[in-house]
């Protein structure tokens, strides 16, 4: 996997983000949590500044402690409320770069009955609390889980969010109101009065949901993304004539056939672990049987377009897309929405607009993909019903489990590791190890063109790569048409006809990366 790649936990608001090489920074509108590493994230005080950037601006980075954020941050409040212009020297401005402290303020020494604890600062406003080894264990999940009852039971001054993540919890916090050292002796002290998770037992529903086989939205987004992204993906290959993900799966899992990954999807038990992974109530979730557990590598680079509700596997873990956006898992199918915003349903209840809860676990069942269609009209309106059905999850009895089937499971996951490594040796032969945007390189952008009197050139506004060329030399034009889309920083962009006129010359291809005002095309105006 990417060196980038770990267990879900939740993202900062202001986090920069390393999803495979590419960074980014998460606003407000970000997702609550996933599974790329942050090494950094924008204080408080400089959020503002996210609304200002655009394309083409560069980004300079300070390292900043909690004091001098702090003080920026009361210099700018002050300002604020004195209508005043904030100093041009804060206290927190510098040019110096100094040896950088750990962002692990404290942490906890393992004992024989207890887990390690790491209380690990991820922003002036943020500290993110790790259990045990980076590992994939439940038993982890259960203790974070007893840990955010808690806090919450404490209703403790100055704590503003708790976001679970696979082995963490994320604590939001006003540090103005609460510092950092008083709320570590606070989760220090839930240490010492947490009970013991072995017998612990958490309400479940076992969610039923229709999904659509390798459904053809999803197919799209694999065109679209060997077209305009990466070529030479090994997860995207054509399979009877369409793109797909799901050869890459069955290899890199070491089974036998695609009707086998089929099997495994739709008999495994996923029991959702976070909330949010990828925007609106998107799950992560894993099979409850680790012998269900398909292991994938996300994209490298990540997609530019996702469908809404496509369901993905990545690492260890299945989600289901919230809503259309970027994303790295490797597509299995489509379902019906996660999120519904405007209607109040039976299976949108308690005025909450998203349908899962914390360890629900989601089975899946076939249907058509004309059939998902309807489905996913109706639903939003209360006219199509889930079958959902209460019961618990007991910790104790599936520890007892894995015990009975140790060996099957360990079995299993050698053969799951053999074809991985056997993977990875098949990249670094074929050269698809690693993936550089400096190979597709966009033609030269600086070549003079000579125009004909009434002629003029269109130009891309930003660098990426031209997904459709929508129109063809002579083809007659109204002023804001739609000529070509380019991808660009996780988005498309529409390149419009600034007047009317007939196309005399296209200059690029569909599937070519561009660079920022790059011509692509020349039109012959025509006078009004």
């Amino acid at each position: 996997m990417h060196p980038s790649n770990i267990h879900d936990n939740a993202y900062a608001i202001g986090a920069v983000d390393f999803t495979g090489d590419m960074p980014v920074i998460l606003g407000p509108d970000g997702p609550s949590l996933g599974g790329f590493v942050c090494p950094a994230t924008i204080v408080q005080a400089e959020l503002w500044k996210m609304g200002q950037l655009k394309a083409g601006d560069k980004i300079r980075f300070v390292r900043l402690s909690q004091e001098e954020a702090r003080a920026m941050e009361l210099a700018q409040n002050d300002a604020v409320q004195q209508l005043a212009q904030i100093p041009k020297k804060t206290p927190a401005l510098r040019t110096n770069i100094h040896a950088p402290s750990s962002p692990i303020v404290f942490s906890t020494n393992q004992a024989d009955s207890q887990t390690k604890v790491v209380y690990r600062q991820t922003g002036d406003k943020y500290l993110l609390v790790e259990y045990g080894a980076l590992v994939l264990d439940l038993n982890l999940r259960f203790r974070i889980h007893a840990l955010q009852q808690w806090l919450e039971s404490q209703n403790i001054k100055g704590v503003l969010d708790l976001t679970p993540g696979i082995r963490s919890l994320q604590v939001h916090f006003e540090s103005l109101v609460l510092p950092v050292k008083r709320l570590i002796d606070t989760l220090q002290q839930a240490e010492k009065e947490l009970p013991a998770i072995d017998e612990m037992v958490v309400p479940t529903r076992i969610v039923h949901l229709p999904l659509s086989w390798d459904d053809a939205a999803t197919r799209l987004a694999i065109e679209k993304y060997m077209q305009s992204v990466r070529k030479d993906a090994p997860w995207c290959e054509m399979v009877d004539g369409y793109a797909s993900n799901i050869e890459f799966i069955r290899r890199i899992n070491g089974l036998n056939s695609i009707s086998q990954v089929k099997e495994i999807v739709f008999n495994a038990s996923y029991l959702t672990l976070g909330l949010g992974d990828v925007y609106l109530g998107a799950p992560v979730a894993t099979p409850v049987d680790p012998r269900h557990r398909l292991v994938t590598t996300k994209y490298n680079p990540a997609r530019t377009w996702t469908p809404e509700n496509a369901v993905g596997i990545g690492g260890a873990y299945m989600c289901v897309y919230g809503m259309e956006g970027p994303g790295g898992y490797q597509f299995v199918g489509r379902t019906i929405q996660m999120w519904n915003r405007w209607n109040r349903t039976i299976d949108f209840g308690d005025g909450k607009p998203w349908l899962l809860r914390f360890f629900d676990q989601i089975r899946f069942y076939p249907v058509s993909a004309e059939e998902l269609l309807q489905m996913r009209t109706d639903f939003p309106h209360g006219k199509f019903q889930l079958n959902i059905k209460e019961t618990t999850f007991s910790l104790k009895d599936y520890n007892a489990f894995l015990q009975k089937e140790s060996a099957t499971i360990n079995a299993f996951k050698a053969k799951q590791q053999t074809a991985f490594e056997a993977e990875r040796e098949r990249w670094i032969a074929n050269g698809q190890t690693n993936y550089s945007s400096e190979n597709e390189t966009a033609s030269d952008s600086t070549e003079i063109l000579i125009l004909a009197d009434g002629h003029r050139a269109i130009a891309s506004h930003v660098a990426g790569n031209l997904w459709k060329m929508q129109v063809k030399e002579g083809d007659i034009l109204r002023e804001g048409d739609v000529l070509a889309i380019v991808e660009s920083m996780k988005m498309e962009i529409a390149v419009t006809a600034p007047c009317g006129g007939k196309v005399s010359k296209v200059l690029c291809s569909a599937g070519s990366p561009v660079a920022a005002g790059q011509n692509l095309l020349v039109v012959e105006e025509v006078a009004n």
